[in-house]
């Protein structure tokens, strides 16, 4: 069974341009672009050469910069990226208005591509691990271990019919309260950078994303990935539907007293707990 830890002191709604000289990587991190599908996509690339690459993903209306203490801590010993998303950050958005999470794998395929990256350690938060997963189910080969923060499960259809119905019908009310629920528990400064950012997604792409992942089922490619998993959760994001609830032999950590982005609210808890899922990955 995975073991269940809570480091205390140390959803499924919330899941919610090429190159061809690349920029020189130093731990502080380099501007990249890669061209993707969709358009030109952003990626913080920096680091040593030594250890297993890691490479994160963001959440729905978030952007590489929500990983930068991972990001730091990581590249003093280790190469480290973080995308942002089609229509995320810096990148693109598609004119063809396709923000289903496998036409967002396909923009990690490039990026995997481009950036001439072997193996590394995949960690996607919310959005980004639904990402994460689909790109570990179809790529297990290139994926030397998987990290899913806050990632969705499966809603059940009546249940995810049930909020979609509520967000068309009244958009900005139901998405503010979405929004009050997650940063639930955060520390100040990260609940003002979030509510800063929660409209940086314009409502069609935003209903897009949301449909995309209410009919998601992560859970078989989730199974047909067998290298080393972690889930790590929080208070927001511990229903039956969650994955660790699903999946209760993976390995996870629990983060207490955090809102839905614990990597920002208690980033020393956070890197400790990658820092031992790291330890174990070959």
């Amino acid at each position: 069974m995975g073991r269940m830890r809570s480091f205390g002191a140390a959803v499924t709604a919330g899941a919610l341009v090429g190159c061809t000289q690349l920029a020189a990587q130093t731990p502080e991190g380099g501007d990249q672009s890669v061209e993707g599908p969709a358009g030109a996509i952003y990626v913080d690339d920096g680091g040593g050469k030594d250890g297993m690459p890691v490479l994160f993903l963001h959440a729905f209306a978030g952007d590489s910069s929500q990983w930068a203490d991972p990001l730091s801590h990581l590249r003093h010993h280790r190469r480290a990226l973080a995308m942002d998303l089609r229509g995320h950050g810096k990148s693109a958005g598609p004119r063809d208005g396709d923000y289903r999470i496998d036409a967002m794998v396909k923009d990690l395929e490039a990026v995997v591509q481009k950036l001439e990256l072997p193996r590394f350690v995949l960690v996607g938060h919310s959005l980004g691990g639904a990402v994460a997963i689909h790109y570990a189910g179809a790529h297990p080969g290139k994926v030397a271990g998987l990290v899913l923060v806050g990632a969705p499960g499966k809603m059940p259809a009546e249940q995810s019919k049930q909020i979609m119905g509520s967000i068309e019908a009244n958009y900005d009310q139901t998405m503010k309260g979405y929004w009050e629920k997650l940063v639930a528990g955060a520390q100040p400064h990260v609940r003002t950078q979030i509510l800063d950012r929660m409209n940086s997604v314009e409502r069609e792409p935003a209903l897009a994303i949301m449909k995309s992942l209410f009919a998601d089922d992560p859970l078989p490619l989730l199974d047909r990935y067998n290298g080393p998993k972690l889930i790590i959760y929080t208070a927001s994001g511990d229903t039956p539907n969650d994955l660790q609830n699903e999946r209760p032999k993976i390995e996870r950590v629990k983060m207490d007293g955090t809102s839905h982005w614990p990597q920002l609210d208690k980033p020393a808890v956070f890197n400790a707990a990658l820092d031992e899922f790291l330890a174990k990955v070959k």
